[in-house]
Parts: C-alpha cells; structure tokens; sequence
C-alpha cells in the first residue's frame, strides 16, 4: 500500500502556530471514531488546527466520497480501486492507518464462551437466545463483516430469528448491557461501554480484520494541514493510541 508522508516532526513544526492555523475537516467511518476523538486535542495542541471530524458507516463514508463531497482528510476501507479512480483523493496519499477485528462482547460479569476456534464460535452462536451487531444493510462495516462470518459458517438462515439489529457499535453494546441480548459483536474499538466485557476477537479463518485508510481530498482548502493530520494519525503516537484501542496499527 502506497504511504505518502514527510517526517512527523516536521510536518507538525511546520504546521505550528496560530498564524497559520486552519480547520481540517475528517470524514471516517466508526470504527476508528474512539481512537480519532482521543487523538485530536492532541493534534490541535501541537499544530494549532482545528479538527471538525464527522463519523458514520463504512459505506456511507465511502459513498460521500465517491460522490465528490469534500473532506480535508477521508478515511475508508478497502476495495481502494474505485476510490483512487474517482479522482476524489490524491492517490498518492493514500495511507494504511490501522486495521480492526470484530470482538465478541457480553454482559459484565457473565459467562465468556469459548471464542478460539471457527467451530466454537458456531457452537456459540447456536446456544444463544438473541445477538446483536451493526445493520450491513446500513452500511456498518461491522455488520457487513459479520454477515459474511455467518454465511461461512453455514448458520446465516438458523441465525436470522437470533437477531436484533443495532445502530452502529455503539447500539448493540447498549443492548448487551442491558440484558436484552446475550452476546455482541462489533469492532474491537467500538466496545466502550462499561456495562459488557470483552470475550475476544473472532479468529481470522472466518472474520478477516477491516483496513482503515486515509487519503488528503483532491480539492482539501488546506493541503498542507491536511497532510499535516494524516502524517500524525499515522505516526508512532497514533500507534500506541491504535493498540490501546485494540486495533494495529498500519503499515
């Protein structure tokens, strides 16, 4: 994957100072929202810019820019063909900034099921009542990833009375706590609420981990504090903030 970067050090000198601060308008989908939102007062502090970040789907946030509407710095995930195509982004900015793995969450306290193995995250599933994850149909990468576990695993017709589809992460985590659902699943990072505990992530055989790659918009109003945001949100700092969140970092 192509990287396109200067030094982070010198992009966020370069970028230092109330002179030459600018707004850098972020679109990305969910599932890179928690880390993002703990890096930026980060960022502001070191570069004086100002970050207006915007959060939804992985395929809505893909299809805003497949349209054209303009972000300073766009986030998407893989396929990239028809995103470098569109002429939207500069292609050679384009930026592996982490990957993230759907986990499997239940409520606090509860008893974590055997999540290590294809065969037993099956059996799982089964022996549930009631799951909750993000609507693929909405666009949530998650639940596009999920929906594809269950096709692989041959239970996706068995499975269907089971579901309780969810707003984002976020919702089904919500549900979890709650009680309302036995087991949920998202990405890694969206799991925040206090109320569930995480059992693991599902094994790679059947659940690949979901790419997040940035790009600097063809027509950013500032390419160079564009370039200086997608420099940090790919530097070693970002990395730690990446692991803490349970995502690797890209490379």
């Amino acid at each position: 994957m192509k990287v396109f970067l200067v030094p982070v050090a010198a992009a966020l000198i370069a970028m230092h100072g109330g002179a030459n601060a600018d707004e850098v308008s972020l679109i990305a989908p969910g599932g890179i929202r928690a880390p993002i939102q703990k890096m930026i007062p980060d960022f502001e502090r070191r570069t004086g810019h100002k970050v207006n970040a915007t959060f939804g789907s992985g395929n809505g946030t893909r299809q805003q820019v497949m349209k054209g509407e303009v972000f300073d710095v766009s986030i998407v995930q893989p396929p990239l063909g028809d995103v470098n195509a569109t002429g939207n982004v500069v292609t050679a900015s384009e930026t592996a900034l982490a990957t993230v793995a759907v986990a499997v969450a239940v409520r606090k306290g509860a008893a974590k099921p055997d999540v290590s193995t294809a065969e037993a995250v099956k059996k799982m599933l089964l022996a549930a009542k009631t799951i909750s994850y993000p609507d693929g149909a909405r666009g949530a990468a998650a639940g596009v990833s999920f929906d594809a576990t269950l096709a692989q695993l041959g239970i996706a017709d068995a499975m269907k009375p089971k579901i309780v589809r969810a707003q984002g992460g976020a919702g089904a985590m919500e549900l979890v706590a709650k009680g309302e659902v036995d087991i949920g699943l998202t990405f890694l990072s969206e799991i925040q609420d206090p109320g569930v505990e995480v059992v693991g992530i599902l094994p790679r055989a059947i659940s690949e981990p979901t790419g997040l790659v940035g790009y600097i918009h063809s027509k950013a109003k500032s390419p160079a504090a564009a370039q200086a945001l997608l420099t940090y949100l790919s530097s070693p700092e970002a990395a730690k903030v990446y692991l803490e969140m349970g995502m690797q970092p890209g490379r």
